[in-house]
């Protein structure tokens, strides 16, 4: 097995030299650093990862802590993580921490312990052990998806990332209040998370852009599961005036609602009109095609390894929070006609409907009767 003597002697350069090169200690001339390079892959030299982190005081990997990893939102942050990191020459160790507090602390301390150089976490409902852990031991972290407020209202304390949530939510609520809807439902998503509280935000700014007021009963939490999500339908469909179109909070979500109409007969658009934040691969194969917005998924995780890569080289830089666009995805689940437009949404909805947009409801011949003004 060749050495790294090897690699020296056919390069023509020191030891010292083809250490620098392969570990990134010190700046080296670009030809000297090619043939550096050119010799480890004619010998097929192969790192000795253990030695190198002793010598760096780096394992050149990263730890992900992620809970629901079989969402497909989160397998394509996942992925996202994964291209970058090894992009950057760091591997990836993957935890679950279930969203449940206790469990989250216990597997970022294993991480911790198997000596990442940074993590990567979506953090739970309560994240206050995790972050009290991650300042204590100042481990450099960037928050993904999901946001935390500092402690006391501080300084922000750690890097995040995420999609925007408010605006693109706003946007669903304006452009159903542009087809006439005047009772619109809000399935949303697990109190305590900051994307729950951002969509809410945003669904009460697209009522008020609308001039429509808000109805504390048009929402109903699905806390970010199918099963819960069936529940807060079958709630909003029981109430003495349904509404006539629902915007859900999440993919997951999206199936618990599609579920629960289903089970009462309720066809989309015909009988209740449906846009739904976050789009999936398949979101275009239902019938009809479900409007929605969608977040850049990949994009999160690749910008998430790089934000951690830029705390590991300078450690003592401000903490920044980065927001990516989402897309609003244009088809026919709200009553319109296929369009296929996607527009990239960075701001707030519209304050008002143009008059092209607006057209009026589907009713059913049943429970719709009357409830659309």
């Amino acid at each position: 097995m060749p050495t790294m003597a090897d690699v020296a002697r056919s390069a023509g350069v020191s030891v010292a030299t083809v250490s620098h090169v392969l570990n990134d200690t010190r700046p080296v001339l670009p030809h000297t650093r090619q043939a550096v390079l050119d010799a480890v892959d004619e010998l097929g030299y192969t790192p000795n990862t253990l030695a190198r982190s002793l010598v760096t005081s780096r394992t050149r990997s990263i730890g992900l802590a992620v809970s629901a990893i079989s969402n497909p939102y989160f397998t394509e942050i996942l992925q996202g993580v994964e291209a970058n990191a090894l992009e950057h020459g760091y591997s990836l160790l993957i935890a679950d921490p279930h969203d449940d507090p206790e469990h989250e602390r216990k597997v970022v301390q294993l991480l911790h312990e198997r000596r990442v150089d940074g993590m990567i976490v979506a953090p739970s409902v309560d994240p206050r052990e995790l972050v009290a852990y991650l300042g204590r031991h100042e481990v450099p972290t960037v928050f993904l998806d999901r946001l935390v407020d500092s402690p006391g209202g501080g300084p922000q304390r750690f890097d995040q990332v995420c999609a925007e949530n408010t605006g693109p939510t706003a946007r669903l609520v304006a452009h159903l209040a542009g087809l006439g809807h005047r009772r619109i439902g809000l399935v949303a998503g697990l109190p305590g998370l900051s994307t729950t509280a951002e969509r809410v935000t945003g669904y009460r700014q697209g009522l008020t852009a609308a001039r429509l007021p808000y109805d504390d009963h048009l929402v109903a939490h699905g806390d970010s599961e199918s099963a819960g999500a069936e529940r807060a339908t079958a709630a909003l469909l029981s109430l003495a005036a349904p509404p006539t179109a629902l915007v859900t909070a999440n993919n997951t979500m999206t199936m618990g609602t599609l579920r629960s109409l289903r089970e009462r007969g309720l066809s989309v658009p015909d009988d209740l009109a449906l846009c739904c934040f976050d789009d999936f691969a398949w979101a275009d194969l239902f019938s009809p095609r479900l409007t929605a917005i969608a977040q850049p998924s990949r994009e999160i995780g690749a910008r998430a390894v790089r934000v951690l890569l830029d705390r590991l080289a300078v450690p003592d830089r401000p903490a920044r929070t980065v927001r990516l666009a989402c897309t609003f995805v244009h088809r026919t689940s709200c009553g319109c006609p296929d369009s296929g437009e996607r527009s990239a949404l960075s701001g707030p909805a519209p304050k008002h409907p143009t008059p092209s947009q607006v057209s009026q409801p589907a009713r059913s011949s049943q429970s719709r009767k009357g409830t659309v003004s």
